[in-house]
C-alpha cells in the first residue's frame, strides 16, 4: 500500500481528497494537516467522513515522510515550501496554482506575485491526464488544475488541436464551493442564495491555463471568458460560442470529439435528441470525476456552441489530482474514482 498525506485538509478540496483516498484500494492515508484545527478529528470539519476515519488533524510541522504528498494549501503557500515538501515525499501533487504555469513571468501578471521558486516550474507536469498522460507516467511532481480552466480546456481542446476555430467566447456558471470554505460577506447566505451574479465578466486568472494548454503550433487561442456565480453548491457549466474557420458539419464535429476522447475514462460526449438531459448538466455530476461535453451546430452560420459540465471540487480539483496520482504511480487510472454521481439529487 502507498501511504499518502494531505497538507491543507481543512478546506473543501482537502476534504474531497480525504474522501477519495480513504476509498482508494491502493492508498493508506497517513496524515492530514490544518493549522487552525490541529488536534481536532478530521470528521469535525468533514462530517460526511464520520465512521470512515479516526485521523486527527496535525500541523504542517508534524508532517512525516510519505510516498505521496498532496498539497491543498492556498495559492502562494506551496512554492515557498517546495524544497521542504519534496524532501518529505517521492511524489508531490500540488492543487494550488503555484506550479500550473510554465513561465515565471506569468505569475505577476495573473496572480500578483513573483514566483519564489522558478527553478521548480519545469519539474512540474500540468496535472490533467487527458492532456499529459505520458509525461505524468514519468513525473515526480504534478500541478493541480483550475476548475474553470478544466471545464473550458476539455470543452475546446479537440477543436484547437485540429485548428478549426478562430475566436471563442465562453461563459462559465459556477457554484459557491468554488469560493472555498472560508466565509466572506459575499458568500453569506443572505447575499449568495438565489444569485445569478457576474463576478468576472471580462477576465479570470484561469485564462492563463487556457492560453497555455490550448496553444498549438505557437498559435495562442483567441479566447474570451466570463464567469457567473449561480445558486449551486457544486458544479461548473461552460457554454462556449466558437466561430469555425472551416465549414464543418455535425458528423465532422462528432469525429473530432470521438478521436480525442473516445478512449478517455472520464470524458463523456453528451448530445441526445430526446429527453431533458440532452446536453451536459453539472447537477448529476456532483461527487463524480466526469466531465460531460456536448455541442450544437448553428445552421447557416459559422457558430458552434460547445457545452461542458463538471463538479468543480472533483474533476476541477481533487478528482483530477487523484487521477494524476494514479497515472504517476502506475495504478488503474480509475482507481478510487468510480462513483458515477447521483440521480435524482
Amino acid at each position: 500500500m502507498l501511504n499518502a498525506s494531505i497538507a491543507g485538509a481543512s478546506g473543501y478540496v482537502g476534504g474531497e481528497l480525504l474522501r477519495l483516498l480513504l476509498g482508494h484500494p491502493e492508498v493508506e492515508v497517513k496524515q492530514v494537516t490544518s493549522e487552525s484545527y490541529a488536534g481536532q478529528p478530521a470528521h469535525f470539519l468533514h462530517p460526511n467522513l464520520r465512521g470512515r476515519t479516526n485521523l486527527s488533524l496535525v500541523s504542517l510541522q508534524e508532517l512525516a515522510p510519505c510516498d505521496v504528498l498532496f498539497a491543498a494549501l492556498p495559492h502562494g503557500q506551496v512554492a515557498p515550501r517546495i524544497e521542504e515538501f519534496a524532501a518529505l515525499a517521492k511524489r508531490v501533487v500540488d492543487l494550488s496554482a503555484d506550479f500550473r504555469l510554465h513561465d515565471p513571468a506569468d505569475y505577476p501578471l495573473w496572480y500578483g506575485w513573483e514566483h519564489p521558486a522558478p527553478q521548480w516550474l519545469p519539474r512540474f507536469v500540468y496535472g490533467l491526464p487527458e492532456f499529459h498522460r505520458e509525461a505524468l507516467r514519468e513525473a515526480r511532481y504534478a500541478s493541480g488544475v483550475g476548475c474553470n480552466a478544466t471545464v473550458i480546456n476539455l470543452a475546446l481542446w479537440p477543436l484547437y488541436q485540429a485548428g478549426v476555430i478562430g475566436k471563442t467566447v465562453v461563459e462559465v456558471k459556477v457554484g459557491s464551493s468554488e469560493g472555498g470554505a472560508k466565509p466572506t460577506r459575499a458568500s453569506h447566505h443572505s447575499e449568495r442564495s438565489h444569485v445569478v451574479r457576474s463576478y468576472a465578466p471580462t477576465v479570470h486568472r484561469h485564462l492563463a491555463e487556457m492560453l497555455q494548454e490550448l496553444t498549438f503550433n505557437e498559435q495562442q487561442p483567441d479566447i474570451h471568458i466570463s464567469v457567473t456565480s449561480v445558486d449551486l453548491v457544486r458544479g461548473a457549466l461552460a457554454t462556449a460560442h466558437c466561430f469555425l474557420t472551416e465549414d464543418l458539419g455535425e458528423k465532422d464535429i462528432w469525429r473530432l470529439y470521438r478521436q480525442a476522447y473516445g478512449d478517455e475514462p472520464f470524458i463523456r460526449i453528451v448530445k441526445f435528441r430526446r429527453g431533458f438531459y440532452r446536453y451536459p448538466e453539472p447537477k448529476i455530476l456532483a461527487g463524480s470525476n466526469y466531465c460531460d461535453v456536448g455541442f450544437a451546430r448553428e445552421e447557416g452560420s459559422d457558430r458552434l456552441v460547445v457545452i461542458a459540465a463538471l463538479d468543480n471540487l472533483m474533476k476541477g480539483a481533487a478528482g483530477t489530482a487523484v487521477q494524476a496520482m494514479n497515472v504517476m504511480c502506475g495504478f488503474a487510472e480509475t482507481a478510487g474514482l468510480e462513483f458515477p454521481g447521483l440521480h435524482p439529487v
